[in-house]
């Protein structure tokens, strides 16, 4: 017992100012999200100015987003499950328990990342067609896609490890563990794709190689037998209990993934068959990939945010002090609608600048203009919203975070996205967005409400 107490835990969360540990945790969180966001939008970019093909391999990229979205399911549903489970077990000072979950943590990353990638494998073409690919586009998609998914197993360790980084006590390592991702990611990107001539398949490896390069970096730092939580070997195996969990938590970041990438898939396929002909859909899918893609950067930073948050919430939840719990949710939701506020201000009056950045090509530039407008009318109520689902998986009500998570997406957004096409036709698929968005907000206030209540009739009950 004394050589446990004697390594390092981060009883900081329980006694440190809420702002300055949401600070503290937050923005190491948030700069690894805008550098992971950054190395997103690298690889679009460059691949966007490919001479002669830039519109189609970016259209491709865009295609396998239900692809990568799927392989993120499977991997939050490991990591996040894991790293929130691990906070609450160090609240509550089981630290054997941690331990056995970070060896699980890296068990299932394994397991899930050999199998996922070996499924997708014996049906990549058929899962891409299915995907919204055109015949156009279809190599492209593949020619990624085959990269990235033989080094899946690496991605999913990747970021499960960082999660498991954050949740531990260590924010800054996590966070420099993504922007070292970042800037060996931009380095070999422009070399594999134009000076070795790699195209499409160049931007894939080179994101391979950056998270490989920094997964052997994190192994190092959680091989230190100095710490609390540290890789040894009888970690490993798998424990019924911890496995159930970890997926019980995980399934909410899970279903948002897997819901993400019917979402796409949705307006994939509503694009292209409302188009006037194949290349038009093209045309529209790669707007709809470059307007994602400015999105993606402000909701990665609440993300960024609420992962500042778990660690936490999670922890002060497991130590019983629902006070901290509640100042910490009410000070993230205000700093989450600034940034999305931040963002409906640059997605809707300079789109045009920022389509830019990922082609050259009038017509492209227009179409992703007037859907960086639509899609974006509503983005200030995008942050809360996010926020909130992400507090009840971070104290483990489940249930709420996943009606949360599916609200926007399933309940909403899907139904849209199959109806209003039959009257307004392309210009339907991207209504359906905005107004998912304000919908979704609206019942996150209810939901929000309903707990609030809960709070107040515990503490008069204790009274």
């Amino acid at each position: 017992m004394s050589n446990t107490m004697n390594k390092k835990v981060p009883s900081e969360l329980g006694t440190e100012s809420i702002g300055k540990l949401l600070t503290q945790y937050a923005i190491p969180a948030i700069i690894a999200q805008i550098a992971a966001s950054l190395y997103n939008l690298i690889d679009r970019a460059f691949i966007g100015h490919i001479p002669n093909v830039g519109t189609d391999a970016i259209s491709g990229l865009t295609n396998t987003f239900p692809f990568m979205n799927l392989s993120v399911a499977f991997g939050a549903m490991i990591g996040v499950g894991g790293a929130t489970l691990l906070s609450v077990r160090l609240g509550q000072r089981d630290y054997d328990s941690a331990k056995s979950i970070l060896g699980n943590l890296v068990t299932l990353n394994v397991i899930v990342g050999v199998l996922f990638a070996a499924v997708s494998f014996m049906f990549i073409d058929e899962i891409l067609l299915f995907f919204g690919a055109s015949e156009n586009t279809l190599p492209y998609a593949r020619d990624y896609m085959e990269v990235i998914l033989l080094g899946n197993v690496v991605t999913h360790l990747y970021f499960g490890i960082n999660a498991a980084l954050r949740s531990s006590g260590h924010p800054q390592q996590a966070m420099t563990a993504t922007i070292m991702t970042v800037i060996i990611n931009a380095v070999l990107t422009p070399l594999f794709i134009f000076a070795f001539g790699m195209g499409i398949r160049g931007a894939a490896l080179a994101t391979i190689f950056a998270q490989g390069i920094t997964l052997a970096w994190q192994t190092k730092l959680l091989s230190n037998p100095n710490e609390l939580l540290h890789l040894q070997r009888d970690i490993y195996w798998l424990k019924r209990d911890i496995v159930k969990k970890i997926l019980r938590i995980g399934m909410s970041p899970f279903l948002i993934n897997t819901a993400a990438c019917m979402v796409v898939i949705i307006i994939n396929k509503g694009l292209r068959d409302n188009s006037i002909s194949i290349a038009d859909g093209d045309i529209s899918t790669a707007a709809y990939g470059i307007s994602n893609s400015m999105q993606f950067i402000f909701v990665m930073i609440v993300l960024g945010l609420t992962q500042g948050m778990q660690p936490i919430v999670s922890y002060n939840y497991g130590a019983k002090h629902p006070d901290r719990v509640r100042k910490a949710l009410m000070l993230t939701m205000l700093w989450a609608t600034l940034v999305t506020t931040i963002g409906f201000v640059v997605c809707v009056g300079f789109p045009g600048l920022v389509a830019r950045i990922f082609t050259s090509e009038p017509l492209l530039i227009e179409r992703s203009s007037w859907a960086m407008r639509v899609m974006c009318i509503f983005m200030p109520v995008i942050g809360f919203q996010l926020v909130t689902t992400n507090f009840f998986q971070s104290i483990g009500k489940v249930n709420r975070s996943i009606f949360l998570s599916l609200t926007r997406q399933v309940l909403m957004l899907i139904p849209l996205l199959i109806i209003l096409p039959h009257f307004f036709g392309a210009e339907g698929v991207w209504y359906s967005m905005p107004i998912s968005d304000i919908v979704a907000a609206i019942l996150t206030v209810v939901t929000l409400a309903m707990q609030f209540k809960e709070w107040k009739q515990e503490k008069n009950d204790n009274i």
